[in-house]
């Protein structure tokens, strides 16, 4: 217990360092003279013609949210989240005294050249995605703003990420509406607002896996995508094979279960998937590796409504799915898995065999008009666009490079080597880990017996 609190304290300081960093990277924004970002760009028009500065207003609008959030909310609701309804009030109080300071701080950013604000604009930017990426690697509280955004998607049933855009666009257009009211012209919003909603979530994407190096220090050795799911431990050995479009990867797993006598699973994982995840099998097999909209996505990423909140995007429901499916395959029996992310989710998995398969261009296009029966013109194009599509989804849902070599054990070319070599060269490393594992195991029972 005396640990786990340590690790809880960790968690708040670290949140309170993300607030200042928000708040820091907030007032770059401001003062690089091209407007505020969506979030702040009411309070900031307030602070113009009005006696009360950006973070006061800031303190009061968010204080006004967690009035608004009660008519959203069941007593089930309050009684469940009280504390986190609770620790809006204190974070309320530092972010808008962290802006204020921040923005004093910055007294003597005042950039002429457009060019220097538009260079001032994108640092903050920057600044700002490392403390929204920090503040849902914590995930101990919640903004009044996300707050509230939550209690309106979870009472209305909609995806919080569709809900934040609406509420970040009402934002906008409260704030253009104030200053035409009462600055009889638009100040405060510019292109630099749109500047900011566009770029900071994709940053935060790219940035968050740097955090993964705070898991120790904060009690989070092994995160998985949905938080409480038990770690992926293997009790067999299992070949996952990633592959590149055209690269023969299917071919290259069927191959290796009839040499090696074990399952593969491929086609037959859009069935097991629509069973866990209660998806129809139609949907499965055209979005299951895909991104609908990856700016989009990045774009939502830009809160950690997504960590706290328990309703996920059919895609989210999808991936989580498909996690469920892989360990429970892992844990049945001793199989090949390919694609699935299956190397990811095995990350743990001391045993298994990570593939990844990749050839040439020509070699793809040429499997592509000979195997799969795709036109000639159209060959090349769909090999780029399958490749993009597995790339996005992969690098969106783990944080890493889905080609990078040192994330497999194994990487076979098969425009420089026949499906029947690296089918040997799979099934001789599958050996070796199958004896380690039968070797520790006996281990095991003697030490026991």
């Amino acid at each position: 217990m005396k640990t786990k609190n340590v690790y809880l304290l960790r968690r708040y300081l670290l949140f309170l360092v993300a607030l200042f960093v928000n708040a820091f990277g907030i007032a770059f924004i401001t003062r690089a003279l091209l407007g505020t970002s969506p979030i702040t760009s009411t309070t900031y028009v307030l602070s113009m013609f009005t006696p009360l500065t950006m973070g006061q207003w800031t303190i009061i609008l968010n204080l006004l949210f967690m009035l608004l959030e009660l008519p959203f909310m069941t007593r089930q609701d309050l009684k469940t989240d009280r504390r986190i309804y609770l620790l809006q009030i204190p974070v309320t109080l530092f972010f808008g005294t962290f802006i204020d300071c921040s923005m004093s701080a910055l007294f003597w950013l005042v950039p002429e050249a457009y060019v220097l604000k538009i260079v001032s604009l994108l640092i903050g930017c920057v600044i700002l995605a490392v403390g929204i990426a920090l503040e849902v690697k914590v995930n101990v509280a919640m903004a009044a703003g996300e707050y509230f955004v939550r209690a309106i998607a979870r009472r209305t049933r909609g995806e919080f990420g569709y809900v934040k855009l609406g509420f970040d666009v009402t934002l906008v257009i409260l704030a253009c509406s104030l200053s035409l009211a009462f600055m009889s012209g638009i100040f405060g919003v510019r292109e630099g607002t749109v500047i900011a909603a566009l770029v900071v979530g994709p940053i935060v994407h790219f940035v968050s896996p740097s955090f993964r190096r705070l898991d120790r220090w904060i009690g989070e050795e092994s995160e998985d995508f949905v938080q409480g799911s038990e770690p992926a431990v293997a009790q067999h050995v299992v070949v996952t094979i990633a592959r590149e479009y055209g690269s023969g990867g299917h071919q290259l797993g069927e191959k290796l279960s009839a040499m090696l006598h074990i399952p593969v699973y491929d086609n037959e994982f859009i069935r097991l998937a629509a069973q866990k995840s209660g998806m129809d099998e139609e949907y499965i097999l055209h979005n299951e590796q895909t991104i609908p909209s990856f700016w989009l996505k990045c774009i939502f990423a830009q809160t950690n409504g997504a960590r706290m909140d328990r309703s996920l995007s059919p895609e989210d429901v999808l991936f989580v799915a498909e996690n469920s499916v892989v360990r429970d395959l892992a844990r049945k029996e001793s199989c090949i898995i390919v694609g699935r992310c299956a190397d990811f989710v095995l990350r743990d998995d001391p045993q298994a065999v990570r593939v990844f398969c990749c050839t040439d261009p020509e070699s793809a296009r040429r499997r592509c008009v000979s195997e799969y029966g795709i036109a000639p013109s159209d060959a090349e194009a769909e090999v780029r666009r399958v490749n993009r599509n597995r790339r996005m989804h992969y690098e969106y849902y783990t944080g890493g490079r889905w080609d990078d070599p040192h994330r497999y054990d194994l990487t076979v070319n098969t425009g420089r080597m026949s499906l029947d070599d690296a089918c040997r060269l799979v099934a001789g490393l599958y050996g070796e880990r199958l004896a380690a594992s039968r070797s520790a195991a006996t281990t095991s029972a003697k030490s026991n017996g």
